[in-house]
């Protein structure tokens, strides 16, 4: 959630006031007190659910009716009458579901998912002039858009397309019959994931709701281990582990923003006596650790959304190369591949790994030409319409070109010898670290004014460079399959396996997208 909105606004919110004491002893605003209520609240309920309500004490439907009416409560109670707004583009879209030609559902919803978050996108700008209200709904809303167009097109995968015009993956995810009512409002709307996400696959929440989740991928597992099916007599493994590594993050990420990130604040890269006498080596350090610092709250959000899905018992992907239970399968980020990240590619990789999976979903592998700069387009609409956003994704074009042209020079002059390597490890972190920093400032900035001030103060060094750098080495190498960059957004295949393998006790990572 964010942290920096002005005073004014600091503890208004069209939510529940029940806690402005709360808000008002901690410092705190209001929108940001309810969130984590709510969480907190959502992860007590998700031991209860996964406990006395799990599928042998209670029928499908009334665990979908209860995770539903959780989710509405928490949107009613942060948002107030906001939330209608999410309310009315889920109706709307199962209306699509239901009423449209079954051969365009997935066009329909992609247009009326997207068209309505935008809509509300451009009013938070022009109404709301740039400031951060914590009426926000934008992320619940950005959340419920990536369910409705991932379910509207593995749907139109199983009721309109043949076998073999299916990637293995897509065979394994479409929908075969449109969902009940319930059904519907359930995946988009239960409590576990209302507020911060996760998006999940429809089928997976389905199968999670009627018992069938962890069950299956034990079988799978256990038909490629030599043929033994000792886990059908096996009780379900516990997610408590997962849950208790995951909390011991959050709480790390929580005592770091508090003690850290709020004295360094992203605001001071562009204040005007820091811009105009500090030394450009001081602006740069200074830079680089207050886009460190913001990463937390990130990690915190996402990581604490994980946990609570882990403790209803959803999010479970199978045993590990040492036959523990791994509960990743709905991770976000990947903290220790954010932090150690070096490459640009790796770094996006294993931030919002769920968004970089949806978008390869219902973009990527399904454009039929111009796919990349399609993927780019809809991920920027996705997030929204701050001027910030476009010049991050601007920005990271020729950053990207160069790091894979200098990758290709440079790389294999460094693999001799593994002090050698070492070197070439840690030069590569340094400027990815860096070249991220300098590529989401704006991201965290927003406006165009500080944007063009901060890029100014920096004298557009990395711009310059990253141009020149893939100007003079693309001649030397013709680039590879424009199908490599896709990576950028379409962690997917390599994300929904790596996460199993990366996104251990430790999930996160890093980049700088607002979510």
């Amino acid at each position: 959630r964010r942290m920096g909105e002005r005073a004014d606004t600091a503890f208004k919110t069209t939510g529940s006031k029940w806690l402005l004491p709360v808000s008002e002893y901690l410092g705190f605003p209001l929108d940001q007190v309810n969130f984590l209520a709510c969480q907190l609240f959502a992860l007590a309920a998700a031991f209860w659910f996964r406990l006395y309500l799990s599928p042998s004490h209670a029928n499908p439907l009334v665990r979908h009716a209860v995770a539903t009416l959780l989710g509405i409560a928490f949107l009613i109670f942060c948002f107030g009458w906001y939330s209608a707004h999410i309310l009315t583009v889920v109706v709307a879209s199962y209306l699509i579901i239901i009423k449209a030609d079954i051969n365009s559902v997935h066009r329909y919803s992609m247009v009326t998912a997207m068209g309505y978050l935008t809509v509300c996108q451009v009013s938070r700008v022009f109404i709301y002039n740039y400031g951060i209200l914590s009426t926000d709904f934008s992320g619940p809303l950005m959340i419920v858009t990536q369910k409705i167009t991932t379910l509207a097109f593995q749907l139109h995968d199983g009721m309109c397309k043949k076998s073999e015009q299916l990637t293995p993956e897509q065979k394994l995810l479409a929908i075969n019959v449109r969902p009940s009512l319930i059904e519907y409002l359930s995946y988009n709307l239960n409590f576990l994931s209302v507020l911060v996400g996760p998006c999940s696959n429809y089928m997976d929440y389905i199968d999670f709701i009627e018992g069938r989740h962890i069950s299956q991928r034990l079988r799978q597992h256990s038909g490629t281990c030599n043929g033994q099916n000792g886990y059908d007599k096996t009780p379900n493994p516990s997610p408590l582990n997962a849950v208790c590594k995951k909390l011991l993050v959050c709480s790390g990420c929580m005592l770091f923003f508090l003690v850290v990130t709020r004295s360094l604040p992203i605001t001071y890269n562009v204040d005007p006596d820091f811009v105009s006498h500090a030394p450009f080596l001081t602006r740069l350090i200074y830079a680089f650790f207050s886009i460190q610092a913001a990463r937390p709250k990130f990690y915190f959000a996402w990581t604490l959304a994980d946990a609570v899905n882990n403790a209803a018992g959803f999010g479970f992907l199978g045993m590990d190369e040492n036959g523990k239970p791994s509960w990743d399968l709905i991770c976000n980020l990947n903290i220790l591949g954010i932090e150690t990240a070096t490459s640009f590619k790796t770094f996006i990789d294993n931030w919002n790994i769920r968004t970089g999976i949806w978008l390869k979903t219902v973009c990527y592998d399904r454009a039929p030409k111009h796919r990349l700069a399609l993927t780019f387009i809809l991920s920027a609409l996705w997030h929204g319409v701050y001027p910030g956003y476009y010049f991050t994704f601007i920005t990271a074009i020729p950053i990207t070109m160069a790091a894979r042209a200098i990758r290709r020079s440079v790389r294999h002059y460094f693999l001799g010898s593994r002090g050698l390597k070492l070197v070439y490890d840690i030069l590569t972190w340094a400027a990815t670290q860096l070249a991220i920093c300098y590529t989401v400032m704006p991201f965290l900035l927003l406006a165009v004014e500080p944007t063009l001030v901060y890029y100014r103060s920096m004298y557009f060094h990395v711009h310059i460079i990253s141009i020149l750098a893939a100007i003079a080495l693309h001649r030397k190498h013709k680039p590879k399959d424009p199908s490599a960059t896709t990576k950028t957004f379409s962690s997917a295949s390599s994300s929904s396996s790596s996460c199993s393998a990366q996104c251990q006790p430790v999930h996160s990572n890093n980049n700088d997208k607002v979510d």
